[in-house]
C-alpha cells in the first residue's frame, strides 16, 4: 500500500515538470542512537540505514519527498555483572520508518533543505543472552528488562541535504516525541535522538 502511494504520488508530481525532481533515491548510510533518559545511565552507539526514497515538485522551489527506511539502532546502557563488575550492555534496536518531508531548493540539484514528519515501528531491542541477567545501574532491574520498547513512535525530522543531481549526501536530526521506556516497570521515561548521514543515489 505504502509503495503504491509512492509510485502515485511520483506519477503526479511528473505532470508538473521535469526539474529538481520525479526521482526515485536509493538510500544507504549510517546512524548515532542516543536513549535520552534521566533514571538511567545510556551512551550512544552506530547503526546503518538502507531506504528507498521518491521526490517529486512541489511548488515553485520546493520538493516533496516520500521515504520508506530500515534502520539497525544500537545504544548502552551501564549495568553491573556480579557484585562490582561495571558492564555496558549493548542494545540492538530493529526499526522501520516511514516520512514525509518538504524540501527547500537553495541550489537546484545542489543543495536542499529537509523537515517534516516520520513514523517509525521497532520491536524490542535485542542483547547478548550472557548480559540478560546484569544489573542495570541505578535500579533493581537487569538488562533484559529494558529490552521491552515501545513499538511505535513519532519523530520530527530536519536536515541538509548537498551534492549533485544523482548523488548526494542527506544529513538528518531525529527527535522521538514518545516514551520508548514506557512498557518498563518502574515509570521509566526514554526519547530518542539520532543523527543520520546517508548517501542519496537518484534515478
Amino acid at each position: 500500500m505504502i509503495i503504491l502511494l509512492l509510485l502515485s504520488s511520483t506519477l503526479g508530481f511528473a505532470q508538473y515538470g521535469y526539474r529538481d525532481s520525479n526521482m526515485i533515491g536509493v538510500t544507504l548510510g549510517l546512524n548515532q542512537f542516543t536513549l535520552n533518559s534521566s533514571k538511567i545511565e545510556t551512551k550512544p552507539d552506530m547503526g546503518w540505514n538502507v531506504g528507498l526514497s521518491m521526490r517529486g515538485n512541489f511548488y515553485d522551489d520546493w520538493d516533496a519527498i516520500f521515504g520508506m527506511q530500515f534502520s539497525e539502532y544500537n545504544y548502552k546502557i551501564a549495568t553491573k555483572k556480579g557484585i562490582s563488575s561495571n558492564r555496558d550492555v549493548n542494545y540492538k534496536l530493529p526499526s522501520a520508518n516511514v516520512t514525509f518531508q518538504l524540501s527547500y531548493k537553495f541550489i537546484e540539484n545542489h543543495l536542499s533543505a529537509e523537515f517534516g514528519p516520520m513514523i517509525q515501528i521497532n520491536g524490542n531491542a535485542q542483547i547478548d543472552k550472557n548480559e540478560e541477567a546484569n544489573m542495570v545501574k541505578g535500579t533493581a532491574l537487569t538488562a533484559k528488562d529494558f529490552t521491552k520498547m515501545n513499538n511505535v513512535g513519532v519523530y520530527p525530522v530536519v536536515g541538509l541535504t548537498a551534492g549533485v543531481r544523482n548523488a548526494r549526501l542527506n544529513l538528518t536530526y531525529q527527535y522521538g516525541l514518545m516514551n520508548m521506556l514506557g512498557k518498563v516497570e518502574g515509570n521509566f521515561k526514554g526519547n530518542a535522538s539520532i543523527l543520520c548521514g546517508n548517501v542519496i543515489f537518484y534515478f
